[in-house]
């Protein structure tokens, strides 16, 4: 998750010994990721052994998952009963950590193998963990943006869609969508994945 409960708790002033609110905003914090994810196109968290999959005629491969670490196998498929056959691939280069260029095709046009996939190792490491050599630690932004993306959820959850609420001579309520912070929003364009 993009951030840890505790952080969250004392944004809030909540004390560390108060656990009445501790699963919701378990809940919160993982929704709050999960919708990060969503926005920005691709999956921040890191992971070990991720697999993506694209066309075997490309030479510029863009992983959902960066900043890209290792690359470790790539396979190619041209049928369900054949299965993945591993390709020895020597010729290629990380980018800006987020973008794999090929000197040449997995498969040339038209070719019985048009599928392709990797096998490799990128994104963040996310707070509580302490990254090693060669990871990147989950910008602070990110991290800042989604405990003030929690933390406003858990202050206004009972208002959830209100707009404007009229309390004298009758009652008027408007409700809107709830979205995003306008902060949030301006720190989720800065790291989303942008795709042609």
């Amino acid at each position: 998750m993009l951030t840890q409960l505790s952080t969250i708790k004392s944004r809030l002033a909540i004390p560390a010994a108060d656990l009445t609110n501790d699963d919701l905003l378990t809940s919160a914090i993982a929704s709050v990721t999960a919708r990060f994810d969503k926005e920005t196109n691709r999956t921040l968290a890191r992971r070990v052994s991720a697999t993506h999959e694209f066309d075997a005629t490309d030479t510029e491969i863009l992983p959902p998952l960066y900043p890209i670490e290792t690359v470790t196998k790539w396979e190619t498929k041209s049928s369900e009963a054949e299965g993945w056959k591993q390709q020895p691939v020597t010729g290629y280069l990380i980018r800006a950590g987020s973008v794999i260029s090929l000197s040449s095709a997995l498969s040339p046009p038209f070719s019985t193998q048009p599928l392709a996939r990797i096998t490799y190792t990128g994104g963040y490491v996310l707070p509580g963990t302490d990254p090693a050599q060669g990871q990147t630690p989950l910008p602070d932004d990110l991290e800042q943006a989604a405990v003030e993306q929690v933390a406003y959820w858990f202050q206004t959850r009972d208002k959830l869609g209100l707009k404007n609420y009229w309390p004298s001579g009758g009652i008027y309520l408007a409700f809107t969508g709830a979205d995003l912070l306008p902060s949030v929003k301006s720190v989720l364009y800065r790291h989303q994945r942008w795709t042609i």
